[in-house]
């Protein structure tokens, strides 16, 4: 984690090992949102990781303008990943992040009117 002034949007980094031969750094960057993130934001955090990774993702907590999503697809730059908060909140799910799972139950109607 950056989060510190000067830090040109980048809120973190790490290695992405994607086997024993090939990884990648990667840069991040988070906004919580409630409105929509536009492609501005994508080329300036384009631009913050030129020369210092392969590849970066923008989590939000809010949604990513269409415009945004075909900034980050660009032929001939960087790829940038988007996690949007519906996203987000399925990567916590399947991975239980902070969170615990809760069993619940569902009455059966047909059950109890046997008994009538």
């Amino acid at each position: 984690m950056t989060g510190r002034s000067g830090d040109f949007g980048i809120d973190g980094h790490g290695i992405l090992n994607i086997n024993a031969f090939i990884s990648l750094k990667v840069l991040f960057q988070c906004k919580k949102y409630k409105e929509s993130v536009g492609p501005s934001y994508v080329r300036d955090f384009r631009g913050a990781m030129a020369g210092r990774a392969e590849t970066g993702i923008i989590i939000t907590t809010g949604t990513f303008t269409a415009e945004a999503r075909r900034e980050a697809q660009r032929d001939g730059v960087p790829l940038i990943m988007l996690i949007d908060g519906t996203d987000l909140v399925k990567m916590l799910e399947s991975l239980e992040l902070g969170l615990t799972p809760v069993k619940s139950f569902k009455i059966d109607p047909e059950f109890f009117n046997r008994f009538r």
